[in-house]
């Protein structure tokens, strides 16, 4: 195979990999060995036959004529075994050896995110042909690959992928499965757990070592006293930082062949000494998982360990258009439902999260007595898996008629600033006595300070339309005064919009543990924070006095309805701006 076939983006046929051709040479071997150890005592059999004293099996006459020594040795046995085998079981490697049959995901099922796949493709390709990429290009094969990203974003699902397209057998492990009861038995389960890896990668062409939550025993060491140099700290890295470079290290055969040449060739003259066995490096590629890099130790990421760092980011909308379709492929659905509505419905959601709303959208139906979600459905599953379970909590009255102006307050303003309303409610939610769920209409990266302060004042709708209709705005302004707060907070101290181009989220003020605590520590930030509050504020208060009849417009079929889609929303926003 030239090295050119590796540049095709797809992975390489097994029987074309160098790990390939060596788990054929190793099966011949294997079958060599056999023939030699069953076929001594096979001729020794027959030969005893043929002379005339044949081999008699059966117990020694020792163990048939003394049956209370045979329990004696069984009860001795069997109370030996109990004592040492939690010792023995402690320092085994916690790993699970997982075949590519017996993986169900296949490349193929890894939908979107196409750079990090084809940058993992290629790390494979060169492991699996890690001897003609040093040959014919002179380059050395990745060792050690870190999976780095958000919890969710597909991390062990494209390498359990990798591993069932690899063809080669895949260790996988959780870190914290290396911690032990007993004092050193850590380190010895890391060493145990390469020592297999090894093993198996010598036996078929290749082994595949898979690390979950690699920073429960990667962690940065702290120093080199007490707390520092316990196990599980420093002991732990150290371990880590020796086997990623032990692949190289003799086996067993191996150590035992040299050590007969060694003394052999003390007794030849130069000339005519032995050569020693040459050493040949295990094919070995470690993959780690984390979703705190930060927090890793730096040793573990320099060349020759874990030199290369796969990042797996949150899915842009191309790619949840790509997501959405491999499983709308596979969900019952009505007309109403695209994957362009899903990526759009989406931003900000893991792949992992995107099925899981499909899997509540399809128990909404479910409980409906339909076999098919639909797109409020997925709504509904969204404000489910977001906010919280929907309760009517029997208001009074007025208090109904107050929650309704309120959320209507919110609706109206968010739908005048151009805000996509996806749902408006006066249902309990998490604590929450009604909701409008609102975003983007087009996914946006940045923000401008025009935009935050849309934002703000749609935080602050709700205060005006209460103060507007009842005269005081309630206790259930507290969390849109905090929203907010943070916005402001924001404008000022991190994004220069307050009249200083100094950033306070750079500052290390004593007890300001958050952005917030930071500005209301700076006087001058603190001001000109308030100074954005009340301008949304009154921004909020002209806009619902401006739209009253929008605005109770909404509170009405609110008040009737309990809740009202972001198509109802708009409707009614239109239609009485219209009259």
């Amino acid at each position: 195979m030239e090295i050119s076939r590796l540049q095709s983006g797809e992975v390489v046929k097994a029987q074309d990999a160098d790990a390939g051709t060596h788990r054929e040479r190793q099966r011949q071997r294997r079958l060599v060995k056999l023939a030699v150890l069953f076929g001594i005592p096979v001729v020794w059999f027959w030969v005893r036959e043929f002379s005339g004293n044949p081999v008699h099996l059966g117990m020694p006459s020792i163990l048939r004529d003394s049956p209370e020594l045979v329990l004696l040795v069984v009860l001795m046995s069997v109370m030996m075994l109990l004592m040492i085998v939690p010792y023995v079981g402690a320092g085994r490697s916690p790993h699970t050896v997982l075949r590519p049959e017996d993986s169900k995901v296949r490349l193929a099922d890894v939908v979107g995110a196409s750079a990090t796949k084809r940058e993992a493709v290629d790390t494979l390709n060169i492991f699996l042909n890690h001897e003609k990429f040093l040959d014919q290009m002179g380059g050395s094969a990745r060792r050690g690959v870190l999976f780095e990203g958000p919890p969710g974003t597909g991390k062990t699902y494209l390498a359990k992928a990798l591993a069932a397209e690899a063809g080669v057998p895949f260790l996988f492990v959780s870190a914290s499965e290396f911690q032990s009861m007993f004092y050193g038995q850590t380190n010895r389960k890391v060493r145990t757990f390469f020592k297999a890896l090894r093993k198996a990668a010598r036996a078929e062409g290749g082994a595949i070592g898979f690390i979950e939550e690699f920073d429960a025993i990667g962690g940065a060491r702290s120093g080199m006293g007490v707390s520092g140099s316990r196990e599980g700290g420093a002991g732990i890295v150290n371990e880590l930082l020796v086997q990623m470079q032990s692949f190289e290290l003799p086996t067993g055969m191996q150590k035992m062949k040299s050590w007969f040449i060694d003394h052999l060739n003390r007794l030849l003259p130069v000339d005519v000494q032995i050569p020693r066995p040459k050493l040949q490096p295990a094919n070995v590629l470690v993959v780690a998982a984390t979703n705190r890099a930060a927090d890793l130790d730096p040793a573990l990421l320099r060349p020759g360990r874990f030199d290369r760092t796969i990042h797996f980011d949150l899915p842009p909308r191309t790619d949840r258009l790509e997501i959405a379709q491999y499983y709308l492929d596979r969900k019952r659905h009505d007309h109403t439902v695209s994957a362009a509505y899903v990526a759009d419905l989406t931003a900000g959601y893991t792949p992992v999260r995107i099925e899981k709303l499909l899997d509540e959208a399809l128990v909404v139906a479910l409980r409906d007595g339909r076999g098919e979600m639909t797109s409020h459905d997925i709504i509904t599953a969204q404000l489910v898996t977001e906010v919280g379970v929907s309760h009517d909590v029997g208001y009074h009255p007025e208090e109904r008629r107050r929650v309704a102006i309120h959320e209507a307050g919110h609706a109206l303003v968010a739908a005048l600033n151009g805000r996509d309303v996806k749902l408006a409610s006066i249902l309990r939610r998490s604590g929450s006595l009604g909701l409008v769920a609102h975003g983007e209409i087009d996914e946006r990266y940045l923000k401008t300070p025009t935009e935050a302060t849309d934002l703000m004042a749609v935080a602050l709708a709700g205060r005006a339309a209460e103060i507007q209709e009842f005269g005081e705005a309630s206790s259930g302004i507290a969390s849109d005064l905090a929203a907010a707060t943070a916005i402001a907070a924001q404008l000022v101290g991190m994004l220069g919009a307050g009249g200083s181009l100094l950033s306070l989220e750079a500052a290390h003020l004593a007890g300001a543990g958050n952005l917030v605590a930071k500005v209301f520590h700076d006087d001058k930030a603190r001001a000109k924070a308030d100074e954005f509050m009340h301008r949304a504020a009154d921004r909020a208060a002209c806009a619902v006095l401006e739209h009253r009849r929008a605005l109770l417009a909404l509170a009405d079929a609110l008040y009737e309805q309990d809740e009202l889609t972001g198509d109802e929303v708009h409707a009614i926003v239109a239609g009485a701006m219209a009259s």
